[in-house]
């Protein structure tokens, strides 16, 4: 299982946003991904002032990736590839990257975009 941004700001905060599916589906699985690209689109909210944090970006990823015990997922060739190709229906290319990794990995999407349902992705809301 991967979390988009969204998913993984809301597991870090405690917000009720995840639904209860979505919290078991993620308690249940042995492993939780995020992707690296996530870093990137949460540095870029965080400078645009778009998103408050209570440390630097990376600092705060890291005691969030660490105190879920998520695993991060680097962005290859492969997921780079992938994402190009994928058809321009999601054009936000964090989402693309997320998106070519659930696909590459086959792994589900925890995510509330509904455009995700329209690649080869299994989505959880």
């Amino acid at each position: 299982m991967i979390l988009d941004t969204c998913a993984l700001l809301w597991l870090a905060r405690g917000e009720g946003k995840l639904s209860k599916a979505a919290r078991r589906r993620i308690d249940a699985v042995a492993v939780v991904y995020v992707s690296a690209i996530t870093g990137f689109e949460v540095g870029i909210k965080h400078r645009q002032g778009k998103l408050e944090l209570p440390a630097p970006p990376g600092e705060w990823l890291d005691a969030v990736v660490q105190h879920h015990g998520l695993a991060v997922f680097p962005l290859d060739l492969a997921i780079c590839v992938r994402a190009a190709q994928l058809p321009p229906i999601h054009m936000d290319p964090c989402d693309r990257l997320i998106i070519a990794t659930a696909q590459i990995h086959q792994l589900p999407v925890v995510t509330t975009d509904p455009v995700f349902r329209e690649y080869d992705v299994e989505v959880v809301t």
